[in-house]
């Protein structure tokens, strides 16, 4: 019995025993962490759209824009760097003479220190003195010249009126937007003209649209000069609005000269005017469509040279010669382009009944 008992405590304190040790045991691990969620990288953006053409080419005119931008600024201070206390004096002197005829007086211009550099060259094609004599002009007179570019005609027309004349001139706005090519042509013409006060300091310049051009000159004008720039207004889409305002700016019986790179008889201006040239007979019928009467025509600009097929038109020829040296020696030889010289008079109208 005894024996049973310590059996049953000893049972008894091997199963306590068995209990605290259980209760000793460390608790189970923690469930291991949830993974991290996946991250799915969200995928990348489209390529830009390739520019279209329109695009491509502004970006590219912007770029060149910049580019002249550079050049006209470098060229601007070497203008005037060129022009020297003697130049000055010479010009003064120059403008200070009255001449007893216009062909006197564009012939002392001709022979002036002033001109730019390479400008004289160019007589030989443009025949300055014979297109002016041909067109009347006088050192009395009002002239107005559309497109003066960089003022090849300018530097002629101004000194020779300075003193007893006038000039008009049309130009783009100096102080437009900066990423259009107007702007720097108004900047261009404005520097032209800043350079030397003595010639050109009565030159009287007239901003405008070239989109929409209107002078408010009436019935003010001798003589308008339009040179080498029907194609440009063609292309344009501005030759009707540009011959009315000259017409407009004329006196009655003023003249007109114009002076046209000469496409071959015949051809539309559809398809030679992006290449610098219009046929003669065309440009006599728009500008008496628009209240002139042809006075006369001259070959005084004619050049039997010229081919008139060159890759880029008529700026492959001197002095542009766009495309650099291919082909230069042969565009040398042929020399400028193939010109019509047309005189007009203004034509007053008829009053209606």
């Amino acid at each position: 019995m005894l024996s049973r008992r310590l059996g049953l405590v000893g049972f008894g304190s091997l199963l306590s025993f068995a209990i605290g040790c259980a209760a000793e045991q460390p608790p189970p691990p923690p469930p291991p962490p949830p993974p991290p969620p996946v991250v799915v990288a969200p995928p990348p953006p489209p390529p830009p759209p390739e520019p279209t053409p329109e695009e491509k080419k502004r970006i590219e005119d912007l770029k060149k824009l910049a580019e002249d931008h550079v050049k006209f600024e470098h060229d601007k201070q070497v203008e005037i760097a060129r022009w020297t206390p003697e130049m000055h004096l010479a010009a003064q002197a120059l403008v200070s003479k009255a001449y007893p005829t216009g062909h006197a007086d564009i012939k002392a211009v001709l022979a002036g220190t002033h001109r730019h550099p390479g400008n004289a060259d160019r007589d030989k094609y443009r025949h300055p003195l014979e297109t002016l004599d041909f067109f009347g002009f006088k050192p009395t007179m009002t002239v107005v010249e559309f497109a003066p570019g960089e003022g090849w005609y300018t530097e002629i027309l101004a000194p020779a009126l300075a003193k007893r004349g006038k000039l008009y001139v049309p130009t783009s706005d100096p102080n437009g937007p900066a990423d259009q090519r107007s702007t720097l042509s108004g900047q261009r013409f404005k520097a032209f003209l800043d350079t030397a006060p003595e010639l050109y300091g009565t030159v009287q310049t007239v901003v405008v649209d070239n989109k929409a051009p209107h002078l408010g000159l009436e019935k003010t004008a001798d003589l308008v000069l339009l040179i080498r720039e029907v194609h440009g207004f063609y292309n344009d889409k501005t030759l009707g609005p540009w011959l009315t305002e000259a017409w407009t700016a004329l006196k009655p019986g003023g003249v007109l000269g114009v002076v046209q790179h000469r496409a071959p008889a015949g051809s539309s201006p559809e398809t030679t005017a992006k290449n610098g040239y219009v046929d003669q007979s065309w440009v006599i019928a728009q500008v008496e469509a628009a209240g002139f009467k042809l006075a006369g025509k001259s070959e005084i600009n004619a050049n039997p040279k010229d081919t008139k097929d060159y890759p880029e038109g008529v700026w492959s020829l001197p002095p542009t010669y766009r495309e650099k040296d291919t082909n230069r020696e042969k565009y040398a030889a042929i020399g400028e382009s193939d010109r019509m010289t047309l005189k007009f008079v203004k034509v007053t109208p008829k009053a209606k009944k």
